[in-house]
C-alpha cells in the first residue's frame, strides 16, 4: 500500500493585517451580504471578486424554495464578470456571511460546487486567484483554489 499526504498552507490574518485593496474587497463582500436573498435560510453570503482592470464584481446568495434551483454568492458574481468582463482574469476573491444579522465567528469557505467552478476560472485564465474567507475572529487567505480542492477535476481529464 502506499499513501499520499496532501497539505495545504492557509495564512491568517487580521483585518488590519491586510492590504488596502484587500480590505476594499472583504468590506464590498461585507456589503453584498445585505442585498443577499436568503429568505429560507436566513444565511446570507456575500463574495467581491476584484478584476485584473481594479474592478470590483460583487454577487450574493439567491435562494429558491426549491433549494437546488438557488446559487451561491461565488458563482453569482464569477459567472456575472465571464459573462460581462470575459477578457479579464480574477485576481481575487473574498467570501463573508452573516447568519441573524451578526458576520460569522467562524470562517465561510466556498462550497464544493463553487471551489468547481473557480478552479474553471483559474483555469480558464491560466492565473491563480488569491481567496480571503471572512470572520469576526480572523480571515484565511490561500492563493489558490487548488490550495482547497485538492486531487481536482479538471480540463486536464477530459483530453483523448
Amino acid at each position: 500500500m502506499k499513501e499520499i499526504n496532501l497539505t495545504t498552507k492557509i495564512s491568517v490574518y487580521l483585518l488590519d493585517e491586510c492590504t488596502e485593496t484587500e480590505k476594499k474587497l472583504i468590506e464590498a463582500a461585507k456589503k453584498a451580504t445585505k442585498s443577499a436573498y436568503a429568505r429560507y435560510s436566513n444565511f446570507r453570503v456575500g463574495a467581491a471578486l476584484l478584476l485584473e482592470n481594479g474592478e470590483i464584481i460583487t454577487g450574493n446568495n439567491q435562494e429558491n424554495a426549491a433549494y437546488p434551483s438557488g446559487l451561491c454568492a461565488e458563482r453569482t458574481a464569477v459567472f456575472f464578470a465571464n459573462a460581462n468582463y470575459p477578457d479579464q482574469k480574477v485576481v481575487a476573491i473574498a467570501v463573508a456571511a452573516h447568519n441573524n444579522g451578526k458576520f460569522t465567528k467562524d470562517v465561510i469557505t466556498p462550497c464544493g460546487a463553487c471551489r468547481q467552478v473557480l478552479l474553471e476560472v483559474e483555469n480558464r485564465y491560466k492565473t491563480p486567484m488569491r481567496i480571503l474567507m471572512y470572520s469576526d475572529e480572523g480571515i484565511y487567505v490561500v492563493d489558490s483554489i487548488k490550495s482547497l480542492l485538492p486531487l481536482s477535476f479538471g480540463d486536464k481529464m477530459l483530453e483523448k
